[in-house]
C-alpha cells in the first residue's frame, strides 16, 4: 500500500494539451495536509470564554434511572453547569424517529438507559480536565432491567422491551412482493437457501467527533461548528430538536476532517446536546469526543440476520429470490435510519437478471449504540448474503461458481435496465467487464496455483463476487418504509439535489464553491479540474471552498457527502454552473472580437475564435467586466459575477404505488476475485492474490480513484478479517480499545490488482458513477467466498478471525481432562473475572483478623482510597479513585463480611459503580500461621463486570488485577512491618474492593 501511494504520488499528470479531467495531477490538499498545516475542528481557535464539556455515560446496557446527585460536582472550582436528561428536556425537543411510532427518541437518557455509553449527564467546566473531574462526582443510581442484543431474541416472546411504542421491540415491519415468486419456487427443479449474521462494525476515522457551539438569547438562535459531513437533511431535525427555525441554526464545518466515512454524519445527537448546554450557561461550549467515547457510543453499522432463498434451474439459473431481513438499529432509531436497510431496496437483485423477488423486513431494536451511515451502508449486508449464496448454488449444483455468476448477469443489451424492485441501472457490459478481469488478473494462473497447493496438502481457496455499486442516493427509498397509503399522505419525497456556485472577482479569478464536506477524497483537487475545463484555465487557477454555512451558502437538503455523490452529483453540478458562466463570458466575448458566439472557445487562459486563434483576449479581462462595466455587457449576456445552480435528476423519482424505487442514480460494477491460502495450524488467512474490476463511468482522476479504491479494500479487510463490534448477553461492551477492536495496518493489507473499464453514465453530467464505498460490499464476501473454498465449509460468519476458523476446521474446543481445574460455571449475560492468589503478612493471624474492620488501616492501605465509612461491624463503603490502562474513575464501593470463622477465614461480598462501569463480585479469604510468625492469606474471587470498563478488554483487566492487588498487599506489609495495632491488618474490604471496582483476573 505504501510503495503503490509512492508510485502514485510519482506518476502525476501535468502535461500536454489534454483535458485536464481524467488526468492523476498533484491533489491540491496534499501540501497543507502532509506539512500539519491542515484545519481540523480542535485546531481552530474559540471565542474567550468558551467551555468545555464531558459526558457522563451509562455504566449500564438497560436500567432505570433511580436517582441522580449532581450537588458535589457544581460545587467543583470551574464547574458551570451540570445537565441532566430532565435540564436537556426542558430547552429541546426529542429528536425524530425513524419510522412512524409513539416513541421519543431523545440525545440524553431520560428517566431510562437503554446502551452503554448513553449519556447521561453533561458537565461544563472551565476546561475540559475539571469537567472529568466533576463528572466522577456525579452519585447516579440505576435499577438494573434485562438487556437483549440479539436482533433475533429482541423479538422473541418475553424478551425485555426497550420502548412501549415498539411492542416487541418490533419498529418496522414491511413485506414486499415483485414478480410471482411463489410460482418460480414451485416450479423450479432446485431451491437453495443460507441464513447470515452479518456481525456489526464500524468505520473508524483518525478525527472523532467534535462540536462548537453557542445560543444567542437575544435573538434565540444557535451558531454551530461540527465536523458533520451530511446528509443535510439533519441540518431540520437539529433545528426542530432544539426548537428554532431553521434560519436560527447556523451549521458550520472546519475547512478539514480527519475522515469519516460515513460515520460523522452521527455526530448531530451531540449538536443538540451542546447546544443545549450552551443554551444553558449563556456561553460557548465545545466538546471533543475521545477514542474510547468513540468506540462505546458513536454510530455503527447495522447488524443483521438475513435469511435468502433462491429458486434456481438445473443450469444455475435463478428465477427468484426470497429476502428475510431482521435488522438491528440498536437502542433508537434515530433518522434516517432504518436508511441502512432500505437503500439497496432497489438493488437486491444484484447484478443479475432475477425478474421475481419477495422481501420481509423487519427492524427492531437492542441495547446496543445506535447506528448510522457507514461506508457502503446496506450493500456489505446484502452482498454477503446474496453472493454467498451464489457460491451455494454453484456447489451444490456441481457448477463453477464464475460459470453462475456468468449465467445470471445482466446482459450487455438491456440498458438501462429495471430491476424488479425499481432500479434503473444506468449503464454497464459486465460480461465484458469479467471476461477482462479474468484475462488481466490471471485467472487460469490462480486456479493452477490451488491445484499445486491442494496437491501438497496445503489449504487454498478462490473467492468470486459481482456487484453493482449504487451512487447518488435518491431522498424517496427511505419512504419506501411507508405503506403506499402512508406515502400520499405525507407527500412525495425524492431526488437527489446538489449544488454548485463558480464566481468571477473583480481581477477575474474563478472561485467554486460546493455543499460537500470532503473526508480526504480530493474534492478541490478535482473540482480544480471540471472547471479549468470550462474555462480553458490551469487547475491551480481555481481556487475552491468546500466549507459549508448554512447561514451564507448555496445547500439543500440533499447536500453532503455521502452515498457516493461527489464525482457523478456534486462536480456534475460545478461544470453545468461553469458551462452557464462559459456561456455569457462567450456572448460578451463575441462582441468585443467581432465574431459570433458559437465561434468562441475557452484554452490557455484566453477567450478567442475557434478558427483565428490571434483573435483573443485575455480570459481575467473579460471575466471581471461584470463587476467593472456591467453597463458595457451585452443585453443577452446577463452578470457573470457568479452562478448558483441546484441539480437534480428526473430519474429519482419516489415509490410507485407497487414499492418500485430507483434508490439510487448510477450503478457502478465490481468484479473481484482472489486467491487466499490459510495456515493449517495459525488458520490465519493469508491473501495471495486479489484482483479488483471497477466500471465507475467515466474517470475523473485516475490516482483518487484508484486510492479510493485501496482505502474502501483496506476497510473492507477489517470488516472481513479483524472487526467486530462485541457485546456480552447483558450488554456490556467488550470491544471499546484498539487493542480489542482490530484495525488492519498497512502490514496487514496487500496491494489489490485494480482494473478498469469505462461505461459512462447516460445520467450525469460528467458520466461519473460512484466508487468510493464498492469494496466495502464486494470484499468481505469474496474474501469469505475464497476461505469457504479454502475449508471445504458451506456456512462461515465474519470476521474470519483464526479462532472462529478453528471451530470450522477442528470442531469446539474440547473440555479439559478429568481431574483438572475448572473454571466456575459462567451465568449468562455476565462478564466474568476470576482470580486467586496468596501473600504473607507480618503478624500473627489473630492479630490481622483483630484489625481487620479498622476504617483508618483500610483507608491508608487501599490504592486509590478516598475514604471509608464503617456501616456495621460488616458493612463497609468507601471511594475509590483508580485507574486502568486507558481509563480512570472514581468508584463507589459497598462491602459486606459474612460466614466469619475467626481468625480463619471470611466470605465478602459487594458491588461498585462508578463513572466508568459497575461490578458485583464475591471471594472468600483464609488465613493461617507461616511458621514464622506472620500470616499466610489466600484468596480467591469471582466478579461480574459490565459498562465502560469491560470495554477496555481482558488483557488490561487481567494485569490491573494483579498490580492492584499487588499494590494493596505491597502497602501492607510495610504498614504491619511496624508491629503493633498501627501495623494494620490485612483489608479483606479491599481485595473486594478491588474486584467490585471492575478489576478482573485470569479468565
Amino acid at each position: 500500500m505504501v510503495q503503490a501511494a509512492v508510485q502514485s504520488a510519482n506518476s502525476v499528470d501535468q502535461g500536454g494539451d489534454r483535458p485536464w479531467v481524467g488526468r492523476s495531477i498533484e491533489r491540491i490538499e496534499d501540501a497543507a495536509l502532509l506539512s500539519g498545516r491542515g484545519r481540523f475542528i480542535d485546531d481552530l481557535g474559540v471565542l474567550p470564554g468558551t467551555l468545555h464539556a464531558t459526558i457522563l455515560r451509562s455504566p449500564h446496557a438497560h436500567a432505570d434511572i433511580v436517582s441522580i446527585d449532581t450537588e458535589a460536582a457544581k460545587r467543583l472550582p470551574g464547574v458551570a453547569a451540570v445537565l441532566t436528561g430532565e435540564d436537556v428536556k426542558a430547552v429541546t425537543t426529542t429528536l425524530v424517529v425513524g419510522v412512524k411510532a409513539p416513541v421519543e427518541c431523545w440525545p440524553i437518557a431520560i428517566d431510562r438507559v437503554r446502551y452503554v455509553g448513553e449519556p447521561v449527564a453533561v458537565v461544563v467546566a472551565t476546561d475540559r480536565a475539571r469537567a472529568e473531574d466533576a463528572a466522577e462526582l456525579i452519585n447516579v443510581e440505576y435499577r438494573p432491567r434485562g438487556a437483549v442484543v440479539d436482533p433475533l431474541g429482541a423479538i422473541a416472546p418475553g424478551a425485555p422491551v426497550l420502548h412501549d411504542g415498539f411492542p416487541g421491540n418490533l419498529a418496522s415491519e414491511r413485506a414486499f412482493r415483485y414478480g410471482d415468486s411463489e410460482k418460480a419456487f414451485a416450479e423450479a427443479p432446485h431451491r437453495f437457501s443460507i441464513d447470515i449474521r452479518y456481525p456489526r462494525n464500524s468505520c473508524t476515522p483518525i478525527e472523532t467527533y467534535g462540536v462548537v457551539a453557542s445560543h444567542d438569547a437575544g435573538e434565540d438562535a444557535y451558531e454551530v461548528l461540527a465536523n458533520f459531513q451530511g446528509p443535510f437533511s439533519i441540518h431540520t431535525v437539529i433545528a426542530r430538536a432544539l426548537k428554532v427555525p431553521g434560519n436560527r441554526l447556523r451549521l458550520r464545518t472546519p475547512p478539514d476532517s480527519g475522515g469519516s466515512f460515513g460515520v460523522k454524519q452521527g455526530v448531530f445527537p451531540y449538536i443538540v446536546l451542546i447546544a443545549a448546554a450552551a443554551r444553558v450557561t449563556g456561553k460557548p461550549v465545545k466538546w471533543i469526543e475521545d477514542r474510547l467515547e468513540h468506540l462505546t457510543a458513536s454510530v455503527s453499522a447495522t447488524n443483521r440476520a438475513t435469511t435468502l432463498s433462491a429458486a434456481v434451474a438445473a443450469d444455475g439459473k435463478i428465477l427468484a429470490l426470497d429476502w428475510d431481513q431482521v435488522e438491528d438499529c440498536g437502542a433508537h432509531l434515530r433518522a434516517p435510519e432504518p436508511a441502512t436497510l432500505y437503500r439497496m431496496h432497489g438493488n437486491l437483485t444484484g447484478a443479475y437478471d432475477i425478474r421475481h423477488v419477495k422481501i420481509r423486513n423487519r427492524v427492531v431494536v437492542t441495547n446496543k449504540t445506535p447506528t448510522g451511515l457507514n461506508r457502503g451502508f446496506g450493500g456489505p449486508q446484502v452482498y454477503f448474503a446474496l453472493e454467498r449464496l451464489v457460491q451455494r448454488i454453484a456447489i451444490g449444483l456441481g457448477l463453477d461458481p464464475l460459470d453462475v455468476i456468468k449465467r445470471n448477469l445482466i446482459d450487455a443489451g438491456a440498458f438501462p435496465y429495471r430491476t424488479a424492485t425499481g432500479a434503473l441501472l444506468d449503464s454497464g457490459n459486465y460480461q465484458g467487464a469479467v471476461a477482462r478481469a479474468v484475462e488481466q488478473g490471471r485467472l487460469a494462473e490462480l486456479k493452477a496455483k490451488r491445484d499445486e497447493a491442494r496437491a501438497q496438502g496445503r489449504l487454498y481457496g478462490i473467492g468470486f463476487t459481482a456487484v453493482v455499486e449504487p451512487s447518488v442516493s435518491n431522498m424517496g427509498y427511505i419512504t419506501t418504509v411507508l405503506t403506499a397509503a402512508e406515502r400520499r399522505k405525507a407527500g412525495p419525497k425524492n431526488g437527489a439535489q446538489a449544488t454548485a456556485t463558480v464566481g468571477l472577482d473583480p481581477v477575474g479569478s474563478v472561485t467554486v464553491h460546493v455543499a460537500s464536506v470532503p473526508q480526504g477524497q480530493g474534492h478541490r483537487t478535482v473540482l480544480s479540474q471540471v472547471v479549468a475545463d470550462v474555462f480553458g484555465l490551469q487547475p491551480r487557477d481555481i481556487r475552491v471552498n468546500t466549507e459549508i454555512d448554512t447561514a451564507k451558502d448555496a445547500w439543500s437538503i440533499a447536500s453532503g457527502n455521502y452515498a457516493s455523490r461527489f464525482a457523478a452529483a456534486v462536480a456534475g453540478t460545478a461544470k453545468i454552473a461553469a458551462q452557464r458562466v462559459a456561456g455569457r463570458l462567450a456572448r460578451i466575448a463575441a462582441g468585443q472580437l467581432n465574431v459570433e458566439a458559437a465561434d468562441i472557445v475557452f484554452a490557455k487562459g484566453f477567450v478567442a475564435s475557434k478558427h483565428n486563434p490571434e483573435n483573443r483576449i485575455a480570459f481575467a479581462r473579460v471575466a471581471a467586466l461584470s463587476h467593472w462595466s456591467p453597463g458595457s455587457l451585452p443585453d443577452d449576456a446577463g452578470q457573470t459575477i457568479r452562478e448558483t445552480v441546484f441539480w437534480t435528476p428526473p430519474e429519482l423519482t419516489p415509490p410507485d404505488e407497487d414499492d418500485r424505487i430507483n434508490s439510487s442514480l448510477c450503478h457502478g460494477f465490481i468484479f473481484d476475485f482472489c486467491g487466499v491460502e490459510i495456515d493449517r495450524t495459525t488458520l490465519e488467512t493469508r491473501i495471495d492474490r486479489y484482483v479488483t474490476m471497477h466500471d465507475c463511468g467515466t474517470i475523473l482522476h485516475p490516482g483518487m480513484v484508484n486510492g479510493q479504491i485501496r482505502g474502501g479494500f483496506a476497510q473492507a479487510l477489517g470488516a472481513a478479517l479483524y472487526e467486530e463490534y462485541a457485546y456480552a448477553d447483558d450488554g456490556s461492551f467488550l470491544t471499546g480499545t484498539l487493542a480489542d477492536y482490530l484495525l488492519p495496518t498497512t502490514t496487514e493489507v496487500p496491494e489489490p490488482e485494480i482494473i478498469h473499464m469505462e461505461t459512462p453514465s447516460p445520467f450525469t453530467p460528467l458520466g461519473a458513477k460512484g466508487v468510493g464505498e464498492g469494496n466495502c460490499m464486494s470484499t468481505p464476501v469474496c474474501l469469505a467466498n475464497a476461505v469457504a473454498d479454502a475449508l471445504g465449509v458451506a456456512d462461515i460468519t465474519l470476521p474470519l478471525v483464526p479462532a472462529r476458523l478453528a471451530e470450522l476446521v477442528r470442531g469446539a474446543e474440547p473440555p479439559p481432562p478429568a481431574g483438572g481445574a475448572t473454571a466456575a460455571p459462567v451465568r449468562e449475560g455476565d462478564r466474568r473475572l476470576r482470580g486467586e492468589g496468596e501473600a504473607s503478612v507480618k503478624g500473627a493471624p489473630e492479630q490481622v483478623w483483630a484489625m481487620l474492620l479498622d476504617p483508618a488501616t483500610l483507608q491508608s492501605v487501599i490504592p486509590g482510597c478516598q475514604s471509608v465509612d464503617k456501616i456495621t461491624d460488616t458493612h463497609f463503603r468507601a471511594d475509590v479513585t483508580l485507574g486502568i490502562g486507558p481509563v480512570s474513575g472514581r468508584y463507589r464501593a459497598d462491602v459486606e463480611l459474612f460466614d466469619l470463622d475467626p481468625p480463619r477465614a471470611v466470605t465478602l461480598r459487594g458491588g461498585a459503580t462508578g463513572a466508568l462501569g459497575f461490578g458485583n463480585a464475591e471471594g472468600r479469604i483464609t488465613l493461617a500461621p507461616d511458621g514464622s510468625g506472620g500470616t499466610k492469606l489466600t484468596y480467591s474471587y469471582d466478579a461480574a463486570i459490565g459498562g465502560k470498563v469491560a470495554s477496555i478488554g481482558g488483557r488490561l483487566l487481567d494485569g490491573a488485577t494483579r498490580v492492584i492487588i499487588g499494590q494493596f498487599f505491597t502497602a501492607l506489609a510495610r504498614k504491619a512491618g511496624g508491629g503493633g495495632a498501627e501495623g494494620g491488618g490485612f483489608s479483606l474490604f479491599a481485595v473486594l474492593a478491588k474486584i467490585a471496582s471492575l478489576f478482573g483476573g485470569r479468565r
